[in-house]
C-alpha cells in the first residue's frame, strides 16, 4: 500500500454523545492523497488502542511516543492541553506514515484506524465508502468541510453522488422488468440521500470558514466564498430536480407494476415529462428537440468551462491565480484612485485660476471705462485748442497781406514821384518780403512745436492712465 501523501490533524471537535453522557474531544485526521483528501475523526482512546495494537503486532512501539494522558486536566476545559495533545498526536501519526519503515503502516490496525481498505489496494484506489465520513455523522462531515482543501474533495464527491443518481435513474427509465427498476430506484435514492448529507455538511463548512479567524488557514476570501456558495446552490437545484424525477418515475413504475399499461395512464398526474427527463439526464430522446431549442444551455452537473489560464492548474493553482488577479485589481483600483484624486486637484486649481482671471477681467473692464472717460475729456480739450489756434492763424495771415499791400502802393507812388530811387526801393522791397517770410516761417514753426508739445503731453497722460491700474 502506498503511503499517504500527507497526514495532519488541523482541528479538533467537541462531541456530545446522544445519551447526554460526558462529552469528549475528537481529533480530525486529514489525509491528503494524490487524487483527493478525506477526514477521519478519532478520540484519544482510539489512539491508545492503536498504539497498543501496533506494539503487539510489530513487536516494538512506533517511532514517536504517544502523548501521555493527563489525570488532573481535561481537554474539555483546557484549550492549552487540547492544542498540545493535537500536536503530539499529529507528530505520532506522521512518524508512522512518512518514514521508509513500513512495518507499522502495513498492519491491519493502521488501515482500520484510518478507514483504509484491507489488503494491498493502493491508496488512490480506495473505494468511496471507505474515504468519506459515514452518512449521518454530522460532526465528521462538518470537520471535513471545514478545511478548504477537503471541502473541494467533498464537493467533488457530492457531484459524483448526483452523477451516480442520474445514471441510476437512467437505468430505471430504461429497465424492462420491475426488479431492475426497483434496484435502480433504490440505488438512486441512496445516492441522493448521501448527496443531501454532503450538501448539508458543505454548507456548514462554509459557515465555519466564513466565521474563522483571519490568521488561520481555514478562512477564505469573500470572492471564493461566493463562488462556493454558487456551486452549492447549483448542486442543490440539481439534487431537488433529480429527487423530483426519482419520485415521478417511482409513481410510473408503481403504476406499471400494478395495473400494467392502464396503470401508466392512471398515474400520469405526477409524472415528469420527457423534456424534463432529458434536461436532467443529459441525453436525447423526446426532449432532444427541446434541448436544441434552448441552444447551448448549461447541463446540470456539467463542469464549468476552463480557460487558457486555468486549464493546467490544480485547486491551489487556481486559488493562487485568483489571489494574484485580485491583487492586480486592487493595484489598478489604487492607480485609478490616484488618477481621480489628481484630476480633482487639477479641477480645483483650474477653478481657482478661472476665478482669478474673471476678477482680472472685471478690473480691466473698469480700467477701460476710466480710460474711455479720460480720453473723451482729452478729446474735447483738444478740439477746443484746435479751434483757437485756427482763428489766430487766420487773423495773422489776413493782417500781413493788408500791410504789405498798403506799403506796396505807397512805394509805387514814391517811385512815380521819384524815378531815381527805384533800385533802392526794389532792394528794400526784397528785404521787407524776406523779413515777412521769416516772420511767417517762425509763426509756422512755433505752431508746429506747439502741436508736438501737445502730442507729447497727451501721450504722457495716456501712459500714466494705463500704468496707474497696474500699481
Amino acid at each position: 500500500m502506498a503511503p499517504p501523501a500527507e497526514i495532519s490533524i488541523p482541528t479538533t471537535s467537541l462531541f456530545q454523545p446522544p445519551d447526554n453522557s460526558k462529552p469528549y474531544t475528537l481529533y480530525n485526521i486529514t489525509l491528503r492523497l494524490p487524487l483527493r483528501s478525506f477526514v477521519v475523526q478519532k478520540r484519544y482512546n482510539d489512539f491508545v488502542a492503536l498504539h497498543n495494537s501496533l506494539t503487539s503486532l510489530v513487536g516494538s512501539p512506533p517511532p514517536a511516543p504517544l502523548p501521555s494522558k493527563s489525570w488532573f486536566r481535561s481537554t474539555i476545559s483546557s484549550p492549552e492541553l487540547t492544542e498540545n495533545r493535537r500536536r503530539g498526536l499529529e507528530t505520532y501519526l506522521r512518524a508512522i506514515a512518512e518514514p521508509p519503515d513500513r512495518r507499522w503502516r502495513d498492519t491491519p490496525a493502521w488501515r482500520a484506524f484510518l478507514n483504509l481498505p484491507a489488503g494491498g489496494t493502493s491508496v488512490s484506489g480506495v473505494s468511496v465508502e471507505g474515504r468519506i465520513p459515514a452518512i449521518g455523522l454530522k460532526d465528521a462531515n462538518l470537520a471535513a468541510a471545514s478545511d478548504p482543501g477537503t471541502w473541494l474533495d467533498l464537493h467533488r464527491e457530492m457531484k459524483g453522488c448526483l452523477h451516480e443518481a442520474r445514471v441510476a435513474l437512467g437505468r430505471r427509465d430504461g429497465a424492462v422488468d420491475n426488479a431492475g427498476r426497483v434496484e435502480a430506484g433504490s440505488q438512486a435514492k441512496r445516492a441522493l440521500i448521501k448527496a443531501g448529507s454532503l450538501l448539508q455538511g458543505l454548507s456548514e463548512g462554509l459557515k465555519v470558514m466564513k466565521e474563522g479567524d483571519r490568521g488561520s488557514g481555514n478562512r477564505l476570501g469573500e470572492g471564493e466564498l461566493r463562488r462556493r456558495r454558487d456551486l452549492l446552490a447549483a448542486a442543490r437545484v440539481e439534487r431537488d430536480g433529480l429527487d423530483k424525477l426519482s419520485s415521478s418515475l417511482g409513481n410510473v413504475a408503481g403504476g406499471i407494476g400494478v395495473g400494467g399499461s392502464a396503470g401508466v395512464g392512471g398515474g400520469r398526474g405526477g409524472v415528469a415529462s420527457a423534456s424534463d427527463r432529458a434536461a436532467l439526464m443529459g441525453h436525447g430522446g423526446a426532449g432532444s428537440s427541446s434541448a436544441a431549442h434552448r441552444g447551448g444551455g448549461r447541463v446540470l452537473g456539467a463542469p464549468l468551462p476552463e480557460t487558457e489560464r486555468t486549464r493546467e492548474l490544480d485547486n491551489e493553482g487556481v486559488l493562487l491565480l485568483q489571489r494574484e488577479t485580485m491583487a492586480d485589481q486592487d493595484q489598478e483600483v489604487e492607480a485609478l484612485m490616484k488618477i481621480v484624486r489628481r484630476q480633482k486637484e487639477m479641477g480645483l486649481a483650474i477653478n481657482d485660476e478661472v476665478n482669478r482671471h474673471i476678477e482680472m477681467l472685471d478690473r480691466l473692464n473698469d480700467d477701460v471705462d476710466v480710460v474711455g472717460r479720460k480720453l473723451g475729456v482729452a478729446k474735447d480739450r483738444r478740439t477746443i485748442e484746435d479751434s483757437d489756434d485756427d482763428s489766430m492763424t487766420a487773423v495773422s495771415v489776413a493782417t500781413v497781406p493788408e500791410e504789405s499791400m498798403d506799403r506796396h502802393h505807397r512805394e509805387q507812388d514814391h517811385n512815380n514821384n521819384h524815378p531815381g530811387g527805384g533800385i533802392i526801393d526794389a532792394v528794400l522791397l526784397l528785404i521787407v518780403r524776406g523779413v515777412l517770410a521769416g516772420v511767417q516761417g517762425y509763426a509756422l514753426l512755433e505752431w508746429l512745436l506747439g502741436r508736438i508739445s501737445d502730442a507729447l503731453v497727451w501721450i504722457v497722460e495716456l501712459g500714466l492712465l494705463l500704468v496707474q491700474p497696474a500699481r
